[in-house]
């Protein structure tokens, strides 16, 4: 009987590549990202922020450059301001074509979102009631941004006595009622214009952001990071500017377009009860509320600006919740 023989080491066989059939691990390299880099790679890639931040820059880009803005003249040739005669009702219309106004031929021009009743041109007003609207709405997310992150971090921060008061102030504002205070501005200045307006409602909402700023302050003063800065010497304002607002931001910034997309609405409402904007501004809540009787006649003097009162709250909404998601520490997981 012979013994087989068995291979020795140097008879195995050697494989050259992978076999049919046989999944082969690939190699994956890690690459390290900062805090921002990642913040910023999840914005990018949130598909409703994306859109809404289109829209938004589309709109605003539509209404400055439509019109103009201040002495910078526009595109388009009709004035917010300027009266005529109004044609076929007022109906939009795209006709570039002479029309007979009281036996002559005039060139009347388009009017695609039509004309109101002294036959102005409604596009133009339509633009500048949203230029006016988009002052107002960043005008007060500024504003309750400033005011409530300063109020809630000294509060937060120092505490004691100075935090009490300022979170009974806080309380207090809390209970002014929005509509009978911007009424009484808009009686005792003889009208409430763009600048007083965006100022009263920038002074009343920022109580919201301040209180969530005080705990998130009184989170943070106690970690192990704030208590080695004020070990190494840093001042209180410093702590606070340098190690404690950074990693609030995300709070910050979602409370901001929160409030700044609500303040398009409160302008709407409070112009359409008749204490918002007042002649000879223009805002879309105004242009609302002076032809909401041409709802049934003329629809789309209403229609026009509410569409883009949609447009930029549903925009700027889409854009806090993708910075929200942006910011959220456990939203780990981003693709190379």
């Amino acid at each position: 009987m012979t013994a087989e023989a068995t291979p020795t080491a140097a008879e195995e066989p050697t494989l050259v590549g992978p076999l049919p059939g046989v999944e082969v691990e690939r190699e994956f390299t890690v690459k390290a990202r900062t805090q921002g880099e990642l913040v910023r790679r999840r914005f990018f890639r949130h598909r409703a922020a994306m859109i809404g931040l289109v829209v938004l820059l589309g709109v605003i880009l539509l209404s400055v450059t439509s019109i103009g803005i201040g002495p910078v003249p526009g595109w388009w040739n009709q004035d917010y301001l300027a009266t005529g005669s109004s044609v076929d009702g007022g109906r939009p219309t795209l006709d570039l074509t002479p029309e007979v106004v009281d036996g002559q031929r005039e060139f009347i021009g388009p009017h695609p979102f039509g004309q109101e009743n002294t036959g102005r041109d409604y596009f133009a007003m339509t633009m500048r009631g949203t230029q006016q609207s988009l002052f107002i709405a960043f005008s007060v997310g500024l504003i309750s941004v400033l005011l409530g992150t300063l109020v809630g971090a000294i509060a937060g921060y120092f505490g004691g006595l100075l935090g009490n008061v300022l979170m009974r102030i806080t309380d207090l504002v809390i209970t002014l009622p929005l509509i009978v205070v911007a009424s009484v501005v808009s009686f005792r200045f003889g009208g409430a214009g763009v600048g007083a307006l965006a100022l009263v409602l920038g002074l009343l909402v920022w109580t919201q952001l301040a209180r969530l700023m005080r705990g998130e302050v009184l989170s943070l003063r106690e970690k192990e990071f704030v208590e080695a800065a004020r070990a190494m010497g840093a001042g209180p304002w410093r702590i606070i500017g340098r190690h404690i607002l950074p990693n609030v931001v995300g709070t910050i910034l979602v409370s901001g377009t929160l409030w700044t997309s609500s303040a398009i609405l409160l302008e709407t409402a409070l112009s359409f009860l008749g204490v918002g904007v007042r002649a000879p501004d223009i805002s879309l809540g105004s242009l609302i509320s002076d032809y909401q009787a041409a709802f049934q006649t003329r629809p789309w003097l209403f229609w026009w600006p509410g569409l883009f009162i949609i447009l930029i709250a549903l925009s700027i909404n889409f854009i806090g919740d993708g910075l929200r998601d942006a910011f959220d520490p456990r939203q780990n997981r981003v693709r190379a």
